[in-house]
């Protein structure tokens, strides 16, 4: 009876702990100034190679709401920041591929590779990709990835200048996209203590 009792009170104790993260995310801004200390500075800089790091497929295997997100804004920087060539990393790029494309953007202007899965393998691919194309490098991805990414990049030894990808902050701006921003908040941080142990940022 006593170990019912203990269990009851641990149990208790869970789902107030839950039921005060739930009240604390859905009704604070924390998932926004949470994911703006991993974002930076969002500004749209010019350049000649755009990154492009796409974002997993969806279920289905189309495009994801991450990868459409960074399609747009990459649309956008190629009709205003002057870009030369767009390179599309990961295995989720060939939905941003015919998305561009679809708008417009010539089918020369892209360099690509499908092979990569994660941020790391991102950064050592495109290593490989941009050598011999000289010009300023802007990273485009989004805000909640931008941290680790950048670092990454530069761990490989690319340097670039950020171009951040509202995707947690417009989540977070209603209410009920609050929690799955916070998900994603938390594995992002996940991902980063990971990278950091490896010596990979």
């Amino acid at each position: 009876m006593i170990s019912i009792r203990k269990a009851g009170r641990v149990l208790n104790r869970l789902l107030a702990v839950i039921g005060l993260i739930t009240v604390l995310v859905i009704s604070t801004p924390i998932v926004s100034w949470w994911a703006q200390a991993y974002a930076g500075p969002i500004e749209q800089p010019k350049g000649d190679i755009l990154i492009l790091l796409s974002a997993a497929n969806d279920d289905n295997g189309g495009i994801s709401y991450s990868s459409y997100w960074r399609a747009r804004q990459a649309l956008f920087a190629w009709q205003t920041g002057g870009f030369k060539k767009i390179v599309i990393c990961g295995d989720g790029g060939t939905g941003i591929l015919n998305f561009l494309t679809a708008y417009g953007i010539p089918r020369e202007a892209f360099v690509t590779e499908d092979r990569s899965a994660s941020t790391r393998e991102n950064a050592i691919e495109t290593a490989r990709l941009v050598q011999g194309l000289p010009g300023k490098k802007v990273l485009l991805t989004s805000d909640f990835h931008m941290y680790r990414a950048l670092r990454v990049f530069r761990k490989v030894g690319i340097e670039s200048t950020p171009m951040v990808v509202p995707d947690v902050l417009q989540s977070a701006e209603h209410w009920n996209g609050r929690f799955g921003a916070f998900e994603i908040m938390l594995t992002e941080s996940a991902k980063i203590a990971y990278y950091a142990v490896r010596g990979w940022i």
